[in-house]
């Protein structure tokens, strides 16, 4: 019988003040919702729902998280929800800078 295969993936979340990087062997196959319950991580960040909270990998989001299969060696990123919209807060700088220059 052939054993298990297992992948060796990293689970991320940081805050302003605290990070934390987990490095964990999962099985071959495994999600990435998954994997973010195997990392134990929500027992140290009680704030996150890991059932919902938006994942990503290395950077750039996974729209269906609970579907995409890991590779060995991929990051997941446990991403906070946005206190502000990026676009916004751009237009609110540009107005400013041009009012500062008339």
């Amino acid at each position: 019988m052939a054993e298990a295969r297992s992948i060796a993936i990293e689970v991320v979340y940081a805050l302003a003040e605290r990070q934390r990087l987990l490095r964990l062997s999962v099985p071959y196959g495994t999600h990435m919702r998954e994997a973010v319950e195997l990392s134990g991580i929500a027992a140290e960040f009680p704030e996150i729902d890991v059932r919902h909270c938006p994942l990503g990998i290395f950077g750039k989001a996974v729209a269906l998280p609970e579907e995409r299969v890991l590779e060995d060696g991929e990051r997941v990123e446990i991403y906070r929800p946005l206190i502000a919209d990026p676009k916004e807060v751009r237009k609110q700088r540009a107005a400013r800078a041009k009012a500062a220059k008339g």
